[in-house]
């Protein structure tokens, strides 16, 4: 059964200045390692000249990567995955972009700073809950439409309605009210609505 969990609601930019050395961190919100990488070779392509991207990712299957990108090794990489795993992030990339000062940090220093850098990113980002939803689907007669339309708007999040020869719904509910909006749904229309779960996906805002 699949269970919420939390993610960053949107793509951000922070930066800021320790010691001569800038740091640019970014958060982004990716599906999969595919999606993550790609997102990767966009901030390389945008900072060519940076000393340094350092980056973790975290998904909701597990699966986790990070780098130090030639930082001395648990300086970069693993704070950012830090970050990421004490704040419960996933579905998350966050990349930390390095121009070298002239000034050492020593390791103690950098950690502070990477951390900060995703810590930044990520509160720039906002942090939203993906909840799992069935995608319950439905024909309702368009004499029934308007007695039920606002039930199913207030009960549910629409995905689309359909003026067919009936009205077609495809709406997603929380697993956890699923069944009790279909039995409803039958009830608000004496049976003559026969809704059907069609799949399950994560959504957030519901």
């Amino acid at each position: 059964m699949l269970k919420p969990y939390k993610t960053a609601l949107r793509d951000s930019v922070t930066e800021f200045t320790e010691k001569k050395s800038r740091f640019i961190g970014r958060c982004f919100r990716v599906a999969n390692e595919e999606e993550a990488m790609a997102r990767l070779a966009e901030v390389r392509k945008a900072h060519p000249d940076a000393t340094h991207n350092c980056w973790a990712y975290s998904l909701a299957d597990g699966g986790q990567r990070f780098s130090d990108d030639g930082e001395p090794g648990g300086t970069a990489g693993m704070p950012i995955m830090d970050t990421l795993i004490r704040r419960g992030i996933k579905d998350a990339l966050i990349v930390v972009t390095r121009y070298f000062g002239g000034i050492l940090l020593g390791s103690g220093g950098l950690v502070r700073a990477y951390s900060k850098a995703a810590s930044d990113a990520l509160g720039a980002a906002g942090e939203g809950i993906m909840t799992p939803c069935a995608v319950i689907g439905f024909c309702v007669d368009y004499t029934r439409f308007g007695q039920i339309e606002g039930f199913v708007r207030a009960e549910s999040t629409v995905e689309s309605i359909e003026f067919l020869e009936n009205v077609r719904f495809t709406v997603y509910v929380p697993d956890e009210r699923a069944e009790g909006f279909m039995k409803e749904l039958v009830e608000r229309t004496d049976g003559r609505a026969e809704p059907e779960k069609t799949g399950e996906v994560f959504r957030s805002g519901v």
